[in-house]
């Protein structure tokens, strides 16, 4: 975060609103708001500087483009020292089908989301960092059969809304 800013509701529907629809139009925004556009966009722009808001991306739609495979990965690592845990973030965050990593509390210390073309390209990645001795001890693969839905969106108001 590069400024401090303290959110009110006002700013936290700026962000509820954005996050349905990022390509909204100023206006559009600020009428959903119950503000004048001008107000609003410098809001949109303090909250953007203060980090709120980090970037804007489309949401593909990636079944239209063809079969791909989700696997969701247990790691557990050999050694747990600050270094280790760096090492094999540093080496997870350079594959590019590894989408999400999560260090987690139980009984491992990682869960990770693999987005690949196929098993036997899931299990090229898996033996590729295997190979260049990241630490890992051992792993459990969960293969997705079926998403029956994804949300994109927090429910912000849900989450924050009482603590401003």
């Amino acid at each position: 975060m590069t400024s401090r800013y303290k959110l009110d509701r006002i700013d936290l529907k700026i962000l509820a609103e954005l996050q349905r629809n990022g390509r909204i139009t100023n206006v559009e925004l600020a009428d959903l708001v119950s503000l004048s556009p001008s107000p609003c966009l410098m809001r949109v722009k303090k909250l953007q500087k203060a980090g709120y808001i980090v970037g804007y991306a489309a949401q593909i739609d990636v079944a239209k483009l063809g079969d791909t495979l989700t696997v969701f990965t247990e790691f557990t690592l050999k050694n747990h020292r600050q270094v280790d845990f760096a090492r094999f973030q540093e080496a997870l965050e350079k594959v590019p089908s590894c989408v999400e990593c999560h260090l987690v509390s139980g009984g491992y210390d990682y869960l990770a989301k693999f987005v690949t073309s196929s098993i036997a390209d899931y299990q090229n990645v898996i033996e590729a960092l295997i190979d260049r001795s990241v630490g890992i001890d051992k792993y459990f693969s969960f293969v997705v059969m079926k998403t029956p839905f994804v949300k994109t969106q927090l429910p912000l108001t849900d989450l924050f809304e009482d603590r401003i």
